[in-house]
């Protein structure tokens, strides 16, 4: 009998409930504004995706989304946009194994539309073309992160000193 049929014979249902979504942080930089409204050149843009969470309370968990937007035109900022997309999820009698994929993968997934909204609408603010950002994989970036954090462990673990990572204070290496 599985995990979930013992919960729900013992009156414990999964459960996974969105309760709050916020705007954690946003910051815009226009550090060479007004010059740049006079450049004739497009733009060229970065953007950089981060997804986080941590545990708040026994089933309550937050999940982050995180995407730096840096534009420049030649060696100029246009803008430099960061902002962190958040919310409250409760997550409770879910097996331990499914937790890390539901808050890495399936609460991004929910909070990235509000993230590309807020960030849409302050770019409009700057009087520039708005910027919309493109859908994103959370479960490709997942594995991403996964086989990453798997080719450290090995590295670590074959290579020794000469991996080239670098161990956090306090760690050894095998």
């Amino acid at each position: 009998m599985s995990e979930q049929d013992q919960a729900a014979q013992a009156g414990q249902e999964p459960a996974f409930n969105l309760q709050r979504v916020y705007l954690k942080d946003l910051s815009l930089e226009m550090p060479n504004a007004p010059h740049v409204f006079l450049e004739q050149e497009g733009p060229k843009v970065e953007i950089s995706i981060n997804v986080g969470g941590q545990r708040l309370a026994e089933t309550i968990f937050e999940s982050t989304v995180t995407v730096t937007v840096t534009t420049r035109i030649e060696d100029k900022v246009l803008y430099l946009v960061e902002a962190t997309q958040a919310g409250i999820f409760e997550l409770a009698n879910i097996p331990a194994e499914q937790l890390d994929p539901l808050v890495g993968i399936v609460c991004p997934t929910m909070l990235y539309p509000y993230l590309r909204a807020n960030v849409a609408d302050v770019i409009t603010r700057t009087s520039l073309p708005a910027l919309h950002l493109a859908e994103v994989n959370f479960q490709a970036l997942y594995e991403q992160r996964i086989a990453e954090l798997q080719a450290q462990q090995q590295g670590q673990a074959t290579n020794g000193a000469d991996s080239g990572i670098i161990l956090p204070p306090g760690a050894t290496r095998q």
